[in-house]
């Protein structure tokens, strides 16, 4: 007998057969097994794929934007007033983030950063996901890539830049974090800056890096430019001129507008105390609103050439027609007093706008029916929005005629009781300006011939642009509106603020508003100084000066040629009289 058959008798484990039933079951479970897999896979790649599809997606699958380029905002001669710079933002997978101390150290100095606030930020909740820093110059991103920092990433977005700062934050605004419009034009306009962003799909690994694209890529599309009727070079001075204003006259605040009276277009909006509209971080002690659109007042005498327009127009009275007066300076309507800062026992129509007597226009506007001062005032545009594509322009206040009371007749004869902004002042103007007619005032370059609504009479219109004219000269309440080489009409207002139900004794609002050259009115310069406190308060000694060095550099950058001869001294000296309630 050999070793190899005793070896196998001699071992029961060998020598015992295996039940034909254990081997069946191995090989069934084996099977079972099989199948279970087979159909786990069906299950997956068949009947619910869409929804392992979807979670694959969520786990891996982005969709980039493609930040669109925001269109720029240009002035009438294409000099940008905004921009958009690539600016890219910086952020981090903080759990990722290769913590050694001196590249944190540089990190922090390139985002100029505290080393703390840095470390702060990385020690986020949200470990995947963590700004830096949103919208760095790119020679700053080119250092921070340079420094390959493990966690580090970089997003591309843009940054709106504002050339002319100051000067004209209140007109183009600003937008914000996002690069969506928040003030002004931006606002205005954001449809058509923004633009649309384009996207692509992508599939990205656990550290954010894109390992494959998926799908086509939608490119943005860009921004629209938006080209303004502002005169950039017109838009400086006149705020250069007004800030000079309020900071000497110790106000609180200014504005100045400027229109082109041929085309109602827009040339300078600008107001003082100002804001760099690039610092986003000071917007919120800033002065943000817009004066000229956004505040209404009670006009004061501004508003006297429209009654005796009317009056013109109406037959009441002519220019030489003499109209008698108290002869005391005092008139009485009601319990109520008015009164004149000069006594004149009798004044012409003219004379009565070119010394702003308050009684005449009284005396005026109680021969004609409250509703004719009322239409008057709504076909000039008061107590409507102006049509104007900006944010929070108001429309003032002009009650309808029926509610007035004798004395409310009386006041709206020189200024008080109805209220309005200093671009709707400027525009009403445009009836004296282009001969009876209003026409619509626009912030964008206006093409073709302007269509003006007739309200006056071109013969009465141009009267009442003589005695504006007047109003500047010798005699008049503003000798100081008068311009070197050019003839000049306007027209004063010094108005009491109203302070709770009544009217502050020492609070006031100085005017200006008139036109230049007198013959063929080319622009139209309205200006208000709020609450001067250095010893003058009437609009002629304040807001005149603004008036008469605004409109001689805007002639001059217009290229219109003086119409009177330049003397040695063109401005007389003489005090001005003025208006007051």
């Amino acid at each position: 007998m050999s070793s190899r058959s005793i070896q196998y008798t001699s071992s029961p484990l060998l020598a015992s057969r295996t039940p034909v039933w254990r081997s069946k079951f191995v090989v069934a479970m084996l099977a079972l097994s099989f199948l279970v897999l087979a159909g786990r896979a069906a299950y997956i790649q068949v009947i619910s794929n869409d929804f392992f599809q979807k979670q694959g997606q969520v786990r891996f699958a982005r969709t980039l934007e493609l930040p669109a380029n925001r269109g720029r905002v240009l002035d009438r001669h294409g000099q940008i007033l905004a921009t958009s710079v690539l600016a890219p933002s910086i952020w981090a997978i903080p759990e990722d983030v290769d913590r050694d101390p001196k590249q944190l150290q540089s990190l922090a100095r390139l985002l100029d950063l505290p080393l703390a606030d840095l470390k702060r930020k990385l020690e986020d909740e949200d470990k995947s996901f963590v700004w830096l820093k949103r919208q760095v110059d790119e020679g700053v991103a080119r250092q921070i890539a340079d420094l390959g920092i493990k966690g580090i990433y970089q997003r591309k977005e843009y940054k709106r830049q504002y050339p002319e700062g100051e000067v004209a934050a209140h007109l183009v605004g600003f937008t914000n974090i996002e690069d969506q419009g928040q003030e002004g034009v931006e606002l205005a306009f954001n449809s058509t800056l923004a633009g649309k962003p384009g996207s692509r799909r992508v599939i990205k690994d656990r550290l954010g890096s894109v390992v494959e694209a998926v799908g086509a890529q939608v490119p943005p599309v860009e921004g629209r430019d938006v080209q303004l009727s502002i005169d950039s070079k017109i838009q400086f001075y006149a705020y250069q001129r007004l800030k000079q204003a309020v900071q000497e006259n110790q106000a609180q605040a200014g504005s100045v507008v400027v229109l082109d009276a041929q085309t109602g277009e827009l040339l300078a909006l600008a107001n003082y105390p100002s804001y760099n509209p690039a610092r986003r971080l000071s917007h919120k002690n800033a002065p943000l609103r817009n004066r000229a659109l956004t505040d209404s007042f009670e006009p004061g005498s501004t508003v006297k050439p429209f009654v005796a327009a009317l009056a013109l127009e109406k037959g009441v009275v002519a220019p030489s027609t003499p109209i008698q007066l108290s002869g005391n300076g005092r008139m009485n309507v009601g319990n109520s007093t008015i009164s004149d800062t000069h006594a004149h026992a009798v004044l012409t129509l003219t004379e009565v706008v070119q010394k702003s007597s308050n009684i005449g226009m009284v005396k005026l506007a109680q021969q004609m029916p409250a509703r004719d001062l009322w239409e008057m005032y709504s076909q000039v545009g008061f107590g409507q929005r102006p049509q104007l594509p900006f944010p929070g322009a108001v429309s003032g206040r002009l009650r309808p005629w029926k509610t007035w009371k004798p004395i409310e007749h009386a006041t709206m004869s020189y200024g008080y009781g109805l209220s309005l902004s200093l671009v709707q002042l400027a525009h009403a103007y445009t009836v004296f300006a282009h001969d009876g007619e209003i026409i619509p005032i626009s912030l964008q370059k206006v093409q073709g011939e302007v269509q003006g609504v007739r309200i006056l009479q071109a013969r009465h219109a141009r009267a009442v642009r003589h005695m504006l004219q007047l109003a500047t000269g010798p005699g008049g309440t503003a000798p100081k509106a008068q311009a070197l080489g050019y003839s000049v009409g306007g027209k004063t207002g010094t108005a009491r603020k109203q302070e709770g139900r009544g009217y502050a004794d020492k609070k006031y609002r100085s005017f200006f508003v008139g036109l230049a050259p007198v013959a063929k009115p080319r622009i139209i310069v309205a200006v208000m100084i709020d609450e001067p406190d250095a010893g003058k308060i009437y609009g002629g000694d304040v807001a005149a000066p603004v008036f008469s060095e605004t409109v001689q550099q805007t002639l001059h950058l217009l290229g219109v040629q003086p119409d009177i001869e330049v003397k040695p001294a063109i401005v007389a000296q003489t005090p001005a009289g003025e208006e007051r309630l």
